[in-house]
């Protein structure tokens, strides 16, 4: 906050008020639109459901645990997976805790949280637009 209020200090502007029926421009980001969406998109997966059955009338499994779905030793679907939690355009892009708290949830295979941190820190996209945890050289 103090950055930005910096910032600010150094330029000389003057607020002024404009109705909104005249302010087309906040009037078409601030206003809810007068239509409804036909489609909003889920995502959902009826193999989870079905595994989830299955575990329902495991007797090896713990009701008191959240339910996951344990991964098979296979790369393309663990990338398939972090891909799914971490790069569409639901997800976000988020950090290494956040990844890794969305795919815990449901899914667990043996240095998941190491795939999630070389996941996220080899994310082309995270590179390109983050900032580096590091102050820049003068």
């Amino acid at each position: 906050m103090a950055r930005w209020l910096s910032l600010f200090a150094e330029h000389n502007f003057e607020v002024k008020y404009k109705p909104g029926r005249l302010n087309v421009v906040a009037d078409a980001l601030s206003r809810r639109p007068d239509y409804e969406l036909a489609h909003v998109p889920t995502v959902t997966s009826s193999v989870f459901d079905l595994i989830r059955a299955a575990y329902a009338h495991d007797d090896f499994t713990d009701p008191e645990d959240a339910p996951r779905v344990v991964v098979p030793h296979d790369e393309d679907l663990k990338y398939r997976i972090l891909y799914e939690v971490h790069d569409t355009p639901v997800s976000g892009h988020l950090g290494r805790e956040e990844t890794y708290d969305s795919v815990s949830m449901m899914y667990w295979w043996p240095k998941l949280y190491k795939w999630v941190g070389t996941y996220v820190l080899t994310c082309e996209t995270c590179q390109r637009t983050k900032s580096s945890p590091h102050a820049a050289a003068p």
